[in-house]
């Protein structure tokens, strides 16, 4: 019992070491708390040399910007053009096209399956001649500064585990969520704020919810938890100093715990003591450059006017897309954000048209913002929903109103900046919007491409936990070469 005291206890001494000599390696301090156990001996060495903090090779990408759109849009009425389905309205799905495919309990007991096309028109936007909906002016106006990826799959058909497997690679809880990973893997690029943050919104139409999972280190060490920003008077709760206590008291306070902890630390060998000494730490310095960070009153009307005026309302997701701005450009790695609505079940048309009119400029407007700045180069922005909707109608079809259910299969999305070609279209559906004709790319390829982007390969980030070393990609996952510049 004593020996594998000692050892375990060597082994966290030797984590310490190399944790602390990545400190001193220029802005990967942060997020460089903790190494994965490369003494074991165990397991392939290909996956055991990624040291955090320093990539694997020369990085096209900086940090990343995922607005992502929870509830799941359809791609009919976005981005993946299908006049087919407008010339078989009302006719019934063929069975050659479903296939085997597995129904949610919510159509499954549907005796038809009327085809449904769009209600909205698309046209055809720039150089790249790319079909958007008139849902999206806006998005259709950068369309050749943009990537749509037209041939996304998942495995999962239901939102919980489909949000789930999008943000960690995994459909079940307690994985690290992709901005958890990453901010592992590269850390922070300023010691004053937190490498992973998260911004939520909510739309006019029907949502789905999201919950701290989904931002959650899981078995990482916490520093790499996503930091949620609120759109109350606080924008991170517990970060203000109590009533009658100021700075410099604060400081005496902050040494004299970092004191504590450290003789814990000594009895205990314990890392998470040392996370919390930091987080403490950062807590500290987030309560100058927060406040700033959150102030846009300096930002010119020219700015105002692109993102709309809704962007000066806190809480709003033009709002957050201008602040996702500031946080990427003051060196947050990953931003996060979420815009509940998108789960048209019924009332697509009406539903749908609110939804993008929330998202639409403010989309556009950020990736035109980092264009501008000279920032979309080294920054990744990507738009998309958990999974794609059905070619037919949930419940009943009306000329003017009807729903689509969940579909996994096939679905869109659109990314920008970071090294990702602009102005192309990858991957293509059928002409029922249904199935993958060509290119797929699933979940864990994007994982696999977004970190790619970022420096890093995701063969190599892994983390070592009860036994098993774990990634983003699982086991599996391809970099999608034909999107990449």
């Amino acid at each position: 019992m004593e020996r594998d005291f000692l050892e375990s206890r060597l082994n966290i001494n030797r984590r310490r070491f190399l944790s602390r000599l990545s400190l001193g390696i220029g802005s990967v301090a942060l997020g460089s708390l903790l190494i994965p156990d490369l003494f074991s001996g165990k397991g392939d060495e290909s996956e055991a040399d990624f040291i955090p903090g320093i990539p694997n090779f020369a990085p096209k990408a900086k940090r990343v910007i995922y607005l992502f759109q929870d509830g799941a849009p359809s791609q009919l009425e976005s981005f993946d053009y299908k006049p087919k389905l407008r010339d078989m309205m009302g006719q019934e799905l063929p069975p050659s096209v479903r296939g085997n495919q597995i129904l949610t309990g919510m159509t499954a007991k549907q005796t038809s399956f009327p085809l449904v096309g769009s209600f909205y028109d698309f046209k055809q936007y720039g150089e790249s001649r790319a079909w958007v909906s008139d849902l999206f002016p806006h998005i259709g106006k950068i369309a050749d500064d943009i990537c749509i990826i037209r041939s996304m799959n998942t495995d999962a058909i239901n939102h919980d585990p489909a949000l789930t497997f999008f943000q960690t690679g995994a459909q079940q809880g307690n994985r690290p969520s992709m901005g958890s990973w990453v901010s592992y893997g590269l850390g922070s690029e300023n010691k004053n704020l937190p490498a992973f943050t998260v911004l939520l919104s909510k739309g006019k139409g029907n949502g789905q919810g999201v919950y701290s999972k989904l931002w959650s280190n899981g078995f990482l060490d916490s520093i790499h938890q996503g930091v949620q920003f609120s759109s109350g008077e606080n924008p991170i709760l517990y970060l203000n100093d109590p009533d009658g206590l100021n700075r410099h008291e604060r400081r005496k306070m902050l040494d004299k715990l970092a004191e504590l902890n450290d003789i814990n630390y000594k009895e205990f060998g314990d890392p998470e003591i040392n996370t919390k000494i930091q987080q403490y730490e950062m807590a500290y310095r987030m309560q100058t450059a927060v406040p700033e960070i959150m102030d846009v009153s300096k930002e010119s009307d020219d700015i105002v006017k692109m993102y709309g005026p809704d962007c000066l309302i806190p809480g709003t997701y033009a709002a957050n897309c201008l602040l996702a701005r500031k946080l990427s450009e003051n060196g947050v790695r990953f931003v996060q954000l979420y815009h509940q609505g998108w789960d048209q079940h019924s009332n697509l048309p009406q539903e749908m048209a609110g939804q993008a009119k929330d998202v639409d400029q403010a989309s556009a407007a950020l990736v035109t913002d980092l264009k501008q700045r000279g920032l979309l180069d080294e920054t990744l922005v990507v738009w998309g929903g958990e999974f794609g909707r059905t070619n037919y109608s949930q419940g009943k079809l009306e000329k003017a109103n009807y729903g689509r259910d969940h579909h996994p299969r096939c679905f869109s999305i659109w990314m920008a900046g970071g090294g990702i070609k602009p102005g192309m279209v990858y991957g293509e559906s059928d002409d029922f919007g249904y199935n993958i004709v060509k290119d797929p790319v699933h979940v864990h390829d994007f994982h696999a491409t977004m970190l790619n982007q970022l420096g890093i390969d995701h063969k190599k980030l892994t983390f070592k936990s009860l036994g098993r070393r774990y990634r983003l990609t699982d086991v599996a996952g391809n970099v999608v070469k034909g999107i990449i510049t």
